[in-house]
């Protein structure tokens, strides 16, 4: 059954597919000489889950991959049987004419870039989460996509759940009344020595430094950044983005809303003794202008949960839910002061025994069908930039020690001119949006 999603996302041409029998049934009749053939740019740890994803589905090929770092490359070409070609270059994919759509799991500073040049190329594009690393750029991404009919899933998985499809009909019913808060957290306790402190040093003969810079600028290789590490390091990525970008997208689905008001983050390098230059501790809160709170906090100096169960928290006026891939567990809320105790709804609970690697293997299929018939994915690039846009704009809240008042149709910070300039910034070289 195909899933309604909120008025202004559909205005914005987000719509979203079916999932489940249907795309297994369009599946099962592809030709299976008729492969979608596909070029994978970024083939370390989530790339290489995404190559596990793609693999699932008969009706691809995969034609290249490329990465900076050359094991990497190695081990995968052994995985796919040697029957594949590599390049360092990601321009090498692009300009690939054997190639119909690029997967994109490359560090965060790098996916605007190379999700617009592919789109100028002609082809459809899988990118990674979170979308990009300023609020231009997202913007930027979209247009690409609109200007070049081109179908760009993000790897937000969730939406291709059938579980959280499910959900999202219960609380846009109106079971679990008013929502007036979301709550979701990244929990790790990384205390004491987190990432560790390393010297700068000469990179590896066989990783491109350089290229794996891209747009940033130069500066010695360290090797707590790259390849893996880049996460805790604000110029490349954050764990605001990466983790906020798949409970926050996750939570304003669910709700319906589009972008907040307004948004006040607080947090710093308090107690994990690292290299890092994000914070380890820290918590954001969005208002959002149909009354609700979101708040998401990263703990990275303790892990204990937050909040009940799962993954996010949905507090409505008649139940409270607890979501995670797997499940949901809806608890009644009862009256409080001076209104009647009763319980105000019946328990709910849904479960798929689906893990996030299958979720992530249905949300490769759902891109599959939509180079096909291309209809907008699950995970359309508008929404994959409205969700980002939360994260980035939390992480330029903490920048600059301001509560920041948002206007999301025209997409700049109303009370600080000093913030707006952090909506984007210079690229190094050469590198631009084309």
């Amino acid at each position: 059954m195909a899933r309604k999603i909120s008025r202004r996302e559909f205005t914005q041409g987000s719509v979203a597919t079916a999932v489940g029998l249907a795309a297994a049934a369009k599946a099962s009749a592809v030709d299976a000489n008729n492969k979608i053939r596909l070029g994978f740019i970024g083939v370390g740890n989530r790339g290489s889950q995404l190559i596990t994803a793609f693999l699932e589905h008969a009706d691809k090929e995969i034609v290249a991959i490329c990465d900076v770092n050359e094991p990497y490359l190695a081990k995968q070409k052994v995985r796919l049987g040697g029957k594949v070609e590599t390049y360092t270059d990601f321009r090498k994919i692009i300009e690939h004419p054997g190639i119909d759509a690029v997967v994109i799991a490359t560090p965060d500073h790098w996916h605007a870039i190379q999700c617009i040049d592919a789109c100028n190329a002609g082809k459809d594009v899988y990118v990674e989460k979170p979308l990009c690393i300023t609020i231009h750029e997202g913007r930027k991404m979209v247009e690409a996509a609109r200007r070049n009919n081109r179908i760009v899933q993000v790897g937000t998985h969730r939406r291709s759940s059938p579980l959280y499809h499910r959900l999202h009909e219960v609380i846009h019913s109106g079971t679990i009344g008013h929502v007036s808060v979301g709550r979701s957290y990244r929990l790790s306790n990384m205390y004491p020595n987190g990432i560790g402190k390393l010297p700068h040093s000469t990179a590896p003969s066989d990783f491109n430094w350089d290229m794996w810079l891209g747009p940033r600028p130069a500066r010695p290789y360290q090797g707590n950044i790259a390849p893996y590490k880049f996460r805790w390091w604000k110029q490349y990525s954050s764990q605001m983005g990466n983790w906020g970008g798949h409970y926050l997208d996750a939570s304003r689905w669910m709700t319906d809303d589009l972008a907040p008001a307004s948004v006040c983050a607080m947090g710093g390098k308090f107690i994990v003794d690292d290299d890092r230059t994000v914070p380890d501790t820290m918590e954001a809160v969005f208002q959002l202008p149909s009354g609700r709170l979101f708040t998401f906090g990263q703990y990275e100096a303790s892990s204990n949960p937050a909040i009940r169960t799962g993954e996010i928290e949905l507090r409505g006026t008649q139940g409270t839910a607890y979501v995670s891939a797997q499940r949901y567990h809806i608890i009644p809320e009862k009256g409080g002061q001076f209104q009647d105790p009763k319980l105000r709804m019946d328990e709910l609970k849904d479960e798929d025994k689906g893990s996030n690697a299958q979720l992530t293997a249905m949300h490769a299929r759902n891109f599959l069908d939509c180079v096909r018939s291309r209809e907008l994915p699950n995970a359309d690039v508008e929404i994959g930039h409205r969700s980002t846009s939360f994260s980035l704009l939390a992480n330029i809240s903490l920048a600059t020690g301001l509560r920041l008042e948002w206007d999301a149709k025209n997409e700049v910070i109303t009370n600080s001119r000093e913030a707006n300039e952090l909506l984007h910034y210079e690229y190094r070289g050469d590198w631009k949006l084309s």
